[in-house]
Protein backbone atom coordinates (compact mmCIF):
# COMPACT_ATOMS: atom_id res chain seq x y z
CA UNK A 1 0.00 0.00 0.00
CA UNK A 2 1.08 3.60 -0.44
CA UNK A 3 3.22 5.36 2.25
CA UNK A 4 0.40 8.52 1.69
CA UNK A 5 -2.14 7.98 4.14
CA UNK A 6 -4.71 5.67 3.28
CA UNK A 7 -8.14 6.47 1.68
CA UNK A 8 -11.42 4.92 2.50
CA UNK A 9 -14.87 4.96 0.79
CA UNK A 10 -17.40 2.99 2.10
CA UNK A 11 -19.90 1.52 -0.64
CA UNK A 12 -23.49 1.30 0.64
CA UNK A 13 -25.25 3.52 3.16
CA UNK A 14 -28.31 1.65 4.93
CA UNK A 15 -28.12 0.87 8.78
CA UNK A 16 -25.30 -1.36 9.13
CA UNK A 17 -23.20 0.62 6.34
CA UNK A 18 -24.20 4.04 8.64
CA UNK A 19 -22.70 2.34 11.65
CA UNK A 20 -20.10 1.02 10.44
CA UNK A 21 -19.13 4.50 8.94
CA UNK A 22 -19.82 6.32 12.28
CA UNK A 23 -16.76 3.69 13.68
CA UNK A 24 -14.47 4.59 10.73
CA UNK A 25 -15.07 8.43 10.57
CA UNK A 26 -14.11 7.78 14.55
CA UNK A 27 -11.09 5.99 13.95
CA UNK A 28 -9.70 7.37 11.15
CA UNK A 29 -9.34 11.08 13.08
CA UNK A 30 -7.07 9.46 15.66
CA UNK A 31 -4.61 6.92 13.18
CA UNK A 32 -2.40 8.88 10.84
CA UNK A 33 -1.96 6.00 8.24
CA UNK A 34 -5.53 7.08 7.15
CA UNK A 35 -6.77 9.79 5.71
CA UNK A 36 -9.19 11.91 7.28
CA UNK A 37 -11.75 11.94 4.82
CA UNK A 38 -14.56 9.43 4.53
CA UNK A 39 -16.41 9.05 1.20
CA UNK A 40 -20.00 7.26 1.80
CA UNK A 41 -21.53 6.40 -1.51
CA UNK A 42 -25.31 7.11 -0.91
CA UNK A 43 -27.97 5.86 -3.05
CA UNK A 44 -29.82 8.96 -3.30
CA UNK A 45 -33.03 9.47 -1.65
CA UNK A 46 -35.53 12.15 -0.91
CA UNK A 47 -36.75 12.26 2.87
CA UNK A 48 -38.89 14.87 3.50
CA UNK A 49 -38.50 16.90 0.90
CA UNK A 50 -34.63 16.75 1.69
CA UNK A 51 -32.01 14.99 -0.59
CA UNK A 52 -30.37 12.40 1.73
CA UNK A 53 -26.96 13.66 1.10
CA UNK A 54 -27.75 16.65 2.13
CA UNK A 55 -28.77 15.62 5.45
CA UNK A 56 -25.90 13.41 5.94
CA UNK A 57 -23.71 15.83 5.13
CA UNK A 58 -25.56 18.84 7.24
CA UNK A 59 -27.42 17.71 9.98
CA UNK A 60 -24.86 14.37 9.85
CA UNK A 61 -27.40 11.61 10.43
CA UNK A 62 -28.76 9.40 8.39
CA UNK A 63 -32.24 9.72 9.42
CA UNK A 64 -33.73 7.14 7.21
CA UNK A 65 -31.58 3.72 8.04
CA UNK A 66 -29.91 5.12 11.30
CA UNK A 67 -31.77 7.63 13.10
CA UNK A 68 -30.70 8.64 16.60
CA UNK A 69 -26.97 7.95 15.84
CA UNK A 70 -25.01 10.99 14.72
CA UNK A 71 -22.34 10.01 11.94
CA UNK A 72 -18.86 12.04 12.31
CA UNK A 73 -18.32 15.00 10.32
CA UNK A 74 -15.68 13.49 8.64
CA UNK A 75 -18.36 11.39 6.83
CA UNK A 76 -19.07 12.56 3.19
CA UNK A 77 -22.08 11.13 1.72
CA UNK A 78 -21.70 11.36 -2.11
CA UNK A 79 -24.22 10.11 -4.11
CA UNK A 80 -22.14 9.55 -7.02
CA UNK A 81 -20.63 5.99 -7.05
CA UNK A 82 -17.62 6.99 -9.37
CA UNK A 83 -16.64 9.90 -7.52
CA UNK A 84 -17.14 8.04 -3.95
CA UNK A 85 -14.95 5.59 -5.07
CA UNK A 86 -11.95 7.16 -7.29
CA UNK A 87 -8.97 6.90 -5.61
CA UNK A 88 -9.91 5.43 -3.01
CA UNK A 89 -7.19 2.52 -1.55
CA UNK A 90 -9.49 0.82 0.67
CA UNK A 91 -13.15 0.04 0.00
CA UNK A 92 -15.78 -1.38 2.48
CA UNK A 93 -18.76 -3.34 0.39
CA UNK A 94 -22.53 -3.13 2.88
CA UNK A 95 -24.71 -3.11 0.41
CA UNK A 96 -27.54 -5.53 -0.35
CA UNK A 97 -26.20 -8.72 -2.29
CA UNK A 98 -28.35 -8.47 -4.79
CA UNK A 99 -26.71 -5.12 -5.97
CA UNK A 100 -23.30 -6.54 -6.35
CA UNK A 101 -22.64 -7.28 -9.79
CA UNK A 102 -24.08 -4.23 -11.05
CA UNK A 103 -21.73 -2.26 -8.28
CA UNK A 104 -18.82 -3.65 -9.31
CA UNK A 105 -19.68 -3.32 -12.75
CA UNK A 106 -19.78 0.43 -12.34
CA UNK A 107 -16.50 1.03 -10.52
CA UNK A 108 -14.13 -1.25 -12.34
CA UNK A 109 -11.43 0.55 -13.35
CA UNK A 110 -12.08 3.62 -10.93
CA UNK A 111 -10.34 2.12 -8.53
CA UNK A 112 -6.56 1.72 -7.98
CA UNK A 113 -5.33 -1.78 -8.80
CA UNK A 114 -3.74 -2.15 -5.58
CA UNK A 115 -6.66 -1.14 -3.66
CA UNK A 116 -8.31 -3.54 -0.98
CA UNK A 117 -11.62 -4.34 -0.02
CA UNK A 118 -13.78 -5.90 2.45
CA UNK A 119 -17.21 -7.10 2.61
CA UNK A 120 -20.14 -6.82 5.29
CA UNK A 121 -22.31 -8.29 2.87
CA UNK A 122 -24.03 -10.85 4.42
CA UNK A 123 -25.48 -13.45 1.61
CA UNK A 124 -24.22 -15.81 -1.12
CA UNK A 125 -25.32 -15.63 -4.78
CA UNK A 126 -27.18 -17.81 -7.00
CA UNK A 127 -26.27 -17.40 -10.59
CA UNK A 128 -26.12 -19.76 -14.08
CA UNK A 129 -22.78 -21.27 -12.67
CA UNK A 130 -24.57 -21.83 -9.09
CA UNK A 131 -23.88 -20.66 -5.76
CA UNK A 132 -20.75 -17.99 -5.71
CA UNK A 133 -19.44 -15.92 -2.64
CA UNK A 134 -19.75 -12.24 -2.79
CA UNK A 135 -15.87 -11.69 -2.21
CA UNK A 136 -15.41 -13.91 -5.46
CA UNK A 137 -17.51 -11.66 -7.12
CA UNK A 138 -15.47 -8.77 -6.14
CA UNK A 139 -12.78 -10.47 -6.53
CA UNK A 140 -13.33 -12.14 -10.53
CA UNK A 141 -14.89 -8.78 -11.09
CA UNK A 142 -12.23 -6.38 -9.49
CA UNK A 143 -9.03 -8.04 -9.55
CA UNK A 144 -8.34 -7.21 -6.16
CA UNK A 145 -7.82 -8.39 -2.83
CA UNK A 146 -11.19 -9.42 -0.73
CA UNK A 147 -11.12 -9.51 3.14
CA UNK A 148 -14.90 -10.38 4.66
CA UNK A 149 -16.39 -9.31 8.10
CA UNK A 150 -19.21 -11.32 10.08
CA UNK A 151 -19.97 -11.60 13.77
CA UNK A 152 -23.18 -10.85 16.15
CA UNK A 153 -23.47 -6.90 14.85
CA UNK A 154 -26.89 -5.70 15.63
CA UNK A 155 -26.36 -2.37 13.28
CA UNK A 156 -28.70 0.11 16.16
CA UNK A 157 -26.40 -1.68 19.13
CA UNK A 158 -23.01 -1.11 17.21
CA UNK A 159 -23.83 2.26 16.29
CA UNK A 160 -24.77 3.33 20.23
CA UNK A 161 -21.36 1.78 21.39
CA UNK A 162 -22.95 -1.35 23.50
CA UNK A 163 -20.18 -3.90 23.33
CA UNK A 164 -20.13 -6.96 20.82
CA UNK A 165 -17.38 -9.16 19.20
CA UNK A 166 -16.97 -9.45 14.90
CA UNK A 167 -14.61 -11.74 12.95
CA UNK A 168 -12.70 -10.86 9.80
CA UNK A 169 -11.39 -13.20 7.16
CA UNK A 170 -8.83 -12.78 4.98
CA UNK A 171 -6.76 -15.00 2.83
CA UNK A 172 -3.71 -12.13 2.96
CA UNK A 173 -3.43 -11.98 6.89
CA UNK A 174 -2.04 -8.46 6.20
CA UNK A 175 -4.39 -6.66 4.88
CA UNK A 176 -7.16 -8.21 7.41
CA UNK A 177 -5.13 -6.66 10.06
CA UNK A 178 -5.26 -3.55 8.18
CA UNK A 179 -8.85 -3.90 7.93
CA UNK A 180 -9.04 -4.80 11.96
CA UNK A 181 -7.13 -1.63 12.48
CA UNK A 182 -9.37 0.62 10.55
CA UNK A 183 -12.42 -1.29 12.72
CA UNK A 184 -11.83 -2.01 15.68
CA UNK A 185 -12.62 -0.03 18.70
CA UNK A 186 -12.97 -0.74 22.72
CA UNK A 187 -16.52 -2.01 21.93
CA UNK A 188 -15.94 -3.84 18.87
CA UNK A 189 -13.74 -6.22 19.24
CA UNK A 190 -12.21 -8.12 16.08
CA UNK A 191 -10.64 -11.59 15.35
CA UNK A 192 -8.81 -11.92 12.10
CA UNK A 193 -8.65 -15.75 10.85
CA UNK A 194 -7.47 -16.60 7.54
CA UNK A 195 -10.52 -19.16 7.06
CA UNK A 196 -12.18 -16.19 5.13
CA UNK A 197 -14.50 -18.51 2.99
CA UNK A 198 -16.41 -20.08 6.14
CA UNK A 199 -16.48 -16.76 7.96
CA UNK A 200 -18.19 -15.39 4.80
CA UNK A 201 -20.27 -18.80 4.65
CA UNK A 202 -21.70 -18.76 7.94
CA UNK A 203 -22.90 -14.63 7.45
CA UNK A 204 -25.39 -16.77 4.75
CA UNK A 205 -26.10 -19.67 6.48
CA UNK A 206 -26.66 -18.40 9.66
CA UNK A 207 -30.14 -16.73 8.09
CA UNK A 208 -31.58 -20.02 7.00
CA UNK A 209 -31.37 -21.45 10.57
CA UNK A 210 -33.07 -18.92 11.64
CA UNK A 211 -36.02 -19.42 9.81
CA UNK A 212 -36.19 -22.40 11.24
CA UNK A 213 -36.09 -20.94 14.87
CA UNK A 214 -38.79 -18.07 13.81
CA UNK A 215 -41.06 -21.43 12.80
CA UNK A 216 -40.34 -22.86 16.17
CA UNK A 217 -41.82 -19.65 17.85
CA UNK A 218 -44.67 -19.04 15.49
CA UNK A 219 -45.98 -22.82 16.18
CA UNK A 220 -44.46 -22.50 19.76
CA UNK A 221 -42.70 -25.40 20.04
CA UNK A 222 -41.15 -24.52 22.99
CA UNK A 223 -37.20 -23.71 24.12
CA UNK A 224 -36.23 -26.99 23.17
CA UNK A 225 -37.27 -27.67 20.07
CA UNK A 226 -35.86 -24.26 19.28
CA UNK A 227 -32.24 -25.72 20.33
CA UNK A 228 -31.97 -28.62 18.52
CA UNK A 229 -33.11 -26.83 15.82
CA UNK A 230 -30.28 -24.26 16.21
CA UNK A 231 -27.85 -27.22 16.90
CA UNK A 232 -28.99 -29.38 13.83
CA UNK A 233 -28.33 -25.87 12.11
CA UNK A 234 -24.92 -25.09 13.24
CA UNK A 235 -24.20 -28.98 12.67
CA UNK A 236 -25.42 -28.25 8.95
CA UNK A 237 -23.76 -25.07 7.94
CA UNK A 238 -20.52 -26.57 9.11
CA UNK A 239 -20.69 -29.64 6.67
CA UNK A 240 -21.90 -28.00 4.31
CA UNK A 241 -18.83 -25.73 4.05
CA UNK A 242 -16.98 -28.67 3.83
CA UNK A 243 -18.40 -29.67 0.75
CA UNK A 244 -18.56 -25.89 -0.75
CA UNK A 245 -15.48 -24.39 0.36
CA UNK A 246 -12.09 -24.82 -1.93
CA UNK A 247 -9.79 -24.40 0.66
CA UNK A 248 -9.39 -26.14 4.51
CA UNK A 249 -12.79 -25.41 6.72
CA UNK A 250 -11.49 -24.77 10.66
CA UNK A 251 -14.07 -26.20 13.06
CA UNK A 252 -12.53 -23.45 15.28
CA UNK A 253 -13.73 -20.59 13.11
CA UNK A 254 -17.37 -21.72 13.85
CA UNK A 255 -16.88 -20.53 17.81
CA UNK A 256 -15.93 -17.07 16.62
CA UNK A 257 -18.25 -14.16 16.57
CA UNK A 258 -19.28 -15.27 12.79
CA UNK A 259 -20.14 -18.65 13.59
CA UNK A 260 -22.55 -19.40 16.63
CA UNK A 261 -22.43 -15.84 18.12
CA UNK A 262 -24.09 -14.65 14.91
CA UNK A 263 -26.07 -17.70 14.69
CA UNK A 264 -27.75 -17.43 18.45
CA UNK A 265 -28.48 -13.79 18.01
CA UNK A 266 -29.98 -14.07 14.38
CA UNK A 267 -32.45 -17.23 15.86
CA UNK A 268 -33.31 -14.95 18.65
CA UNK A 269 -33.47 -11.17 17.41
CA UNK A 270 -32.87 -11.42 13.42
CA UNK A 271 -35.55 -10.05 10.90
CA UNK A 272 -35.27 -13.75 9.29
CA UNK A 273 -36.87 -14.96 12.35
CA UNK A 274 -39.36 -12.29 12.85
CA UNK A 275 -40.64 -13.10 9.17
CA UNK A 276 -40.97 -16.77 9.76
CA UNK A 277 -42.43 -16.84 12.97
CA UNK A 278 -45.34 -14.01 11.39
CA UNK A 279 -45.58 -16.49 8.76
CA UNK A 280 -46.57 -19.43 11.21
CA UNK A 281 -48.86 -17.51 13.08
CA UNK A 282 -50.90 -16.04 10.87
CA UNK A 283 -50.79 -18.88 7.79
CA UNK A 284 -50.22 -16.40 5.09
CA UNK A 285 -48.18 -17.20 1.63
CA UNK A 286 -45.75 -15.52 0.01
CA UNK A 287 -47.71 -13.38 -2.74
CA UNK A 288 -46.28 -14.40 -6.41
CA UNK A 289 -45.18 -17.79 -5.73
CA UNK A 290 -46.78 -20.92 -6.29
CA UNK A 291 -48.70 -22.96 -3.30
CA UNK A 292 -47.97 -26.43 -4.16
CA UNK A 293 -49.87 -29.36 -2.45
CA UNK A 294 -47.86 -29.98 0.96
CA UNK A 295 -47.36 -32.72 3.12
CA UNK A 296 -50.52 -33.96 5.21
CA UNK A 297 -48.79 -32.56 8.68
CA UNK A 298 -47.97 -29.49 6.69
CA UNK A 299 -51.42 -28.72 4.97
CA UNK A 300 -52.62 -29.33 9.08
CA UNK A 301 -50.67 -26.29 9.90
CA UNK A 302 -52.32 -24.16 6.97
CA UNK A 303 -49.01 -24.35 5.25
CA UNK A 304 -48.71 -24.33 1.37
CA UNK A 305 -47.03 -20.87 -0.07
CA UNK A 306 -43.99 -20.26 1.68
CA UNK A 307 -41.40 -22.17 -0.32
CA UNK A 308 -37.71 -22.43 -0.83
CA UNK A 309 -35.19 -21.56 -3.93
CA UNK A 310 -31.77 -22.75 -5.02
CA UNK A 311 -30.57 -25.80 -6.19
CA UNK A 312 -30.06 -26.97 -2.28
CA UNK A 313 -33.65 -25.87 -1.10
CA UNK A 314 -35.10 -27.99 -3.94
CA UNK A 315 -33.13 -30.98 -2.96
CA UNK A 316 -31.39 -31.34 -6.70
CA UNK A 317 -28.22 -31.48 -4.68
CA UNK A 318 -27.10 -35.31 -3.73
CA UNK A 319 -27.51 -36.06 0.28
CA UNK A 320 -23.62 -35.90 0.72
CA UNK A 321 -24.58 -32.08 1.27
CA UNK A 322 -26.51 -32.62 4.38
CA UNK A 323 -25.11 -33.86 7.59
CA UNK A 324 -26.19 -37.49 8.42
CA UNK A 325 -29.92 -38.18 9.39
CA UNK A 326 -31.02 -35.27 7.32
CA UNK A 327 -31.17 -37.54 4.33
CA UNK A 328 -33.45 -39.15 6.25
CA UNK A 329 -36.28 -36.61 6.20
CA UNK A 330 -38.32 -36.22 2.72
CA UNK A 331 -37.62 -33.54 0.60
CA UNK A 332 -40.79 -31.58 -0.17
CA UNK A 333 -40.18 -30.20 -4.31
Amino acid sequence: MAAAPLKVCIVGSGNWGSAVAKIIGNNVKKLQKFASTVKMWVFEETVNGRKLTDIINNDHENVKYLPGHKLPENVVAVSNLSEAVQDADLLVFVIPHQFIHRICDEITGRVPKKALGITLIKGIDEGPEGLKLISDIIREKMGIDISVLMGANIASEVAAEKFCETTIGSKVMENGLLFKELLQTPNFRITVVDDADTVELCGALKNIVAVGAGFCDGLHCGDNTKAAVIRLGLMEMIAFARIFCKGHVSTATFLESCGVADLITTCYGGRNRRVAEAFARTGKVVPGLPSPSPPPHVRLLGWGGLQPRGDGAQARWRPAFLVPGSVYLPAFT
